[in-house]
């Protein structure tokens, strides 16, 4: 459940314009927890109240089931080594703990070394919040890479063609 105020997440909005937020993608998973009247400066003229509802959180019943889906989505991404989008998925899942108030989770995160394509910070995310971050990579080999490569190591013991090892 979102624990923090409109006015709270129109300032935090507003911090990110222009600074570590170039492509809106933070500013993006905020507005979704605004209400359609907060929400209004940023939605196309005559988007209806109903529209909106409809359409937060890609049609998810809301943040937190919006949240476990995108987890598998930054997992997905980490594992097929997707630089842009993983770093994508580790901003919004970094703005979706702060909505959800866990401040602590939000500055682990923060801490977290990137490298390997924001496996360790996704992982400390999952870990934060108690989702099941393994469960997200379906096959074996697929958890085992997800597991080396949260501990900040190459995707495979073997090598990687990917260039995770850089």
């Amino acid at each position: 459940m979102i624990s923090r105020t409109q006015e709270d997440i129109l300032y935090r909005i507003n911090q990110h314009a222009g600074n570590d937020d170039v492509f809106g993608f933070r500013r993006d998973l905020l507005i979704n927890a605004l209400d359609v009247d907060h929400a209004r400066p940023f939605l196309h003229p005559g988007f209806t109240a109903e529209q909106w509802n409809q359409s937060r959180w890609d049609g998810h019943a809301g943040a937190e089931a919006y949240g476990r889906e995108y987890l598998w989505f930054a997992v997905h991404k980490i594992l097929n080594h997707r630089s842009g989008s993983a770093a994508r998925a580790v901003d919004k899942l970094t703005e979706l703990a702060w909505l959800l108030g866990r401040d602590d989770v939000v500055s682990a995160v923060t801490a977290a070394p990137y490298p390997m394509y924001g496996a360790p910070k996704i992982a400390v995310f999952a870990e934060g919040l108690g989702w099941p971050l393994h469960s997200s990579a379906q096959d074996p080999d697929g958890r085992a890479a997800l597991t080396r490569m949260a501990a900040g190591q190459p995707c495979s013991p073997d090598g990687c063609v990917w260039g995770c090892e850089e």
